[in-house]
């Protein structure tokens, strides 16, 4: 059963008792990302992320990993977009002593400028590796090409540059903006009751926080026309995004997309996968996927080719996605489909860390407590016509961008196939 609870400032606690659970994630979820502040800050986000593991007045880098290691806990940390999460899981008996940690880090990291210098160098080698791979550069251009150069066009890394600049100030600048109560949400999912979910809370987060107030208003997305990016770089394959502007998050049609994703490009089955892989033998890796933010989103179709097939790829695809559009799909990949948008959710809910990211991920940005017999039912109660009704929405070719990671001589207009 899952529970939830708003404190006076504003702090929001969920809570899922999973039975049988051994263990117990738990998670700290702030609402701020890589959209968030301006191009001075970007980069920020990641990395006060990275700092917060680097000392506090008890306890130096070392330490904090040692204290989780001696009691066979795990520890990390992740930002997106539009949120960071600070998050942890460990065998139930050492439920408390992990929460200390984890809110010693959160309240009280130094943010020590000889440590800020040290961890610069790691997240500009982090920065080198995105260079070095086309995969997640390809997206990262695919982003800009449709957000622009701000807020979800931002890369999550930033800029080296940035990186560099960045001082205990612009840190803790930062962190008074969006590091209040009211833009935090912990959430615990396992071998815990929401009883003792609160006690800990009450003890380790109510009072500890030295910021309040609202956060600074998000900007939103800007949505410039679509474009078509590119990188040249001296390897083999040709990397190429396409992207269509597609739903918000919990949108009402979030279940449509889902499944018109499985149906295009999702797994082995997928159409992209049969016609370019299977029986045309022309890309080891294409698939398609959606991303989801507060007030947007966005279709991303992918294939990594050899340039002397990435014509004839682009080609396929595109006729693929007129063939969908155009015809719809099938009554048996509807089905499929929906058991498989249902056997995803359920197999989450076997992970406590799954299921402690869906439910804090999902009270950051709706304010509500994810109900997963509700969500199975709305997949239950699609219609094969309002799949068929969201795929003519998002597939506009008008609204298409792409981007291109590959050699010079290769390059070429994605669009021009269209």
């Amino acid at each position: 059963m899952q529970r939830y609870k708003e404190y006076d400032n504003g702090l929001r606690l969920v809570v899922k008792k999973l039975p049988g659970m051994l263990s117990v994630s738990m998670g700290i979820f702030v609402g701020a990302g890589s959209a968030d502040g301006d191009d001075s800050t970007s980069g920020i986000s990641h990395f006060i992320e990275h700092m917060m593991f680097k000392g506090t007045p008890t306890r130096n880098a070392f330490k904090i990993a040692d204290s989780i290691d001696s009691i066979g806990a795990q520890i990390n940390a992740y930002t997106t977009k539009e949120m960071t999460c600070y998050h942890a899981k460990c065998a139930r008996e050492h439920t408390e002593k992990t929460v200390e940690i984890l809110s010693d880090i959160f309240f009280n990291s130094l943010f020590d400028e000889a440590e800020s210098e040290k961890e610069k160098k790691v997240i500009c080698e982090e920065i080198a590796m995105v260079e070095d791979s086309p995969e997640d550069l390809c997206v990262d251009f695919l982003a800009k090409a449709h957000y622009g150069d701000r807020y979800l066009g931002r890369s999550i890394l930033g800029s080296a540059e940035n990186v560099k600049g960045f001082t205990r100030a612009h840190i803790l600048n930062y962190m008074d903006k969006y590091y209040v109560p009211s833009n935090v949400v912990v959430a615990m999912a396992g071998a815990i009751s929401f009883d003792e979910a609160s006690r800990l809370v009450d003890k380790y987060f109510t009072h500890n926080f030295k910021r309040n107030g609202a956060p600074i208003a998000r900007n939103g997305a800007r949505r410039p026309r679509p474009r078509q990016l590119y990188k040249f770089k001296d390897i083999e394959q040709v990397h190429m995004c396409l992207g269509f502007p597609s739903m918000r998050y919990d949108s009402r049609f979030s279940n449509e997309v889902a499944l018109a994703s499985i149906v295009l490009g999702g797994g082995m089955s997928s159409r992209l996968f049969q016609k370019i892989r299977e029986e045309k033998g022309l890309a080891y890796a294409v698939y398609s996927y959606p991303s989801a933010y507060r007030s947007s989103g966005l279709f991303t179709i992918y294939a990594a080719v050899n340039p002397q097939s990435s014509k004839a790829v682009v080609q396929l695809i595109v006729r693929e996605i007129k063939k969908l559009t155009k015809e719809g799909i099938t009554q048996e990949e509807f089905e499929r489909g929906k058991e498989q948008l249902k056997s995803s959710l359920i197999f989450g809910q076997e992970s406590t860390t799954s299921v402690m990211n869906a439910y804090g991920k999902y009270m950051m940005f709706r304010g509500k407590v994810l109900n997963i017999e509700k969500k199975i039912k709305s997949i239950n109660m699609m219609k094969l016509e309002d799949v068929n009704g969201t795929i003519r929405k998002i597939f506009d070719f008008d609204k298409l961008g792409a981007s291109y990671i590959g050699r010079q001589e290769s390059y070429f207009d994605i669009r021009s196939l269209l």
